[in-house]
């Protein structure tokens, strides 16, 4: 079983959108990677499949998956799985990750990453997911920490505690999705800096950088939710600095779901997160594509 290819630079990428399709291919920027969700590709044919074809002969690709259900309490969909196998022989990408989360059950699909208890059971069902996963692609996965909102009464584990389980008993390696922490330890009352500092970053293989939402709960307390809508906080950049004390350069991505900016926009928080990775670890945060690996294995330099 393979851990992905070595494409992936541990430098600054961020997620493909449509939107940004032409200016990516017009300007060639100077990005290290692209990630995209598979389940945007799993079709026959079309321009956004063509368009990701191109894109991936210049520059190093993710995949980002959002539904498998590796969470769920039933089986797992097997046309799902085969169908993202699919994906990733077409696209040959330098890793490939999934949510500790839930988003089907018993045939019904829900839009959204639900939590799981933190218990024996569901560290179990977890596992074997994971396994059934890992055989059906022939490689590891990277699985992403959550942004959660609730606690369950009957969870046994912490957090990092039952993610550190998983990647012993699966040999799955970990995204941390640095966003998410800080809005679950907001949410909980908990320590975001602790969190980050009991991580078990010696499986990390990619980090992730977003914007959240700021609202009351009921009781007006402060309350965070996971948005993907606006640039990544201050307080999450302070995170992920002090995350890189720990890990040195890692490949890390820019996430920005929604109220997409323009290409510029998200080039900034790329450029952002660069000076902060060089600035920790002095290593270069972005890279000119003369140097990114296609598809073929190839060098790229056909850049302006």
């Amino acid at each position: 079983m393979v851990s992905g290819h070595s494409d992936i630079p541990a430098r600054v990428g961020v997620g493909l959108k449509p939107q940004h399709y032409r200016d990516i291919l017009e300007s060639k920027p100077a990005i290290g990677w692209f990630e995209v969700h598979p389940e945007n590709y799993m079709g026959e044919g079309g321009a956004p499949l063509a368009r990701l074809e191109r894109i991936r002969e210049q520059y190093p690709l993710s995949l980002h998956s959002v539904g498998l259900s590796v969470g769920g309490s039933g089986d797992l969909d097997g046309g799902h799985l085969n169908r993202l196998a699919a994906v990733i022989e077409r696209y040959e990408p330098g890793l490939v990750s999934e949510h500790l989360a839930w988003s089907t059950h018993q045939g019904h699909y829900f839009n959204d990453l639900l939590a799981v208890p933190y218990t024996r059971e569901t560290l179990a069902m977890v596992c074997d997911h994971i396994d059934q996963v890992q055989n059906r692609l022939g490689r590891h996965i990277l699985l992403e920490n959550p942004a959660t909102y609730i606690t369950f009464e009957n969870s046994t584990f912490d957090e990092i505690d039952f993610i550190s389980a998983i990647t012993r008993q699966t040999d799955c390696t970990l995204l941390l999705d640095v966003n998410n922490v800080y809005v679950s330890c907001i949410n909980h009352g908990e320590q975001a800096e602790d969190y980050i500092d009991r991580f078990p970053v010696d499986r990390v293989r990619e980090i992730h950088l977003a914007g959240h939402a700021e609202d009351v709960n009921e009781h007006g307390e402060r309350f965070l939710i996971d948005a993907h809508d606006r640039p990544v906080a201050d307080a999450v950049w302070d995170l992920y600095a002090r995350l890189l004390e720990r890990t040195g350069s890692v490949p890390t991505l820019i996430e920005w779901d929604n109220d997409i900016p323009d290409w510029q926009g998200l080039y900034n928080e790329a450029m952002r997160a660069t000076a902060v990775m060089e600035r920790i670890t002095g290593a270069t945060g972005v890279t000119d594509v003369t140097g990114a690996t296609g598809a073929d294995g190839t060098e790229k330099s056909n850049v302006a």
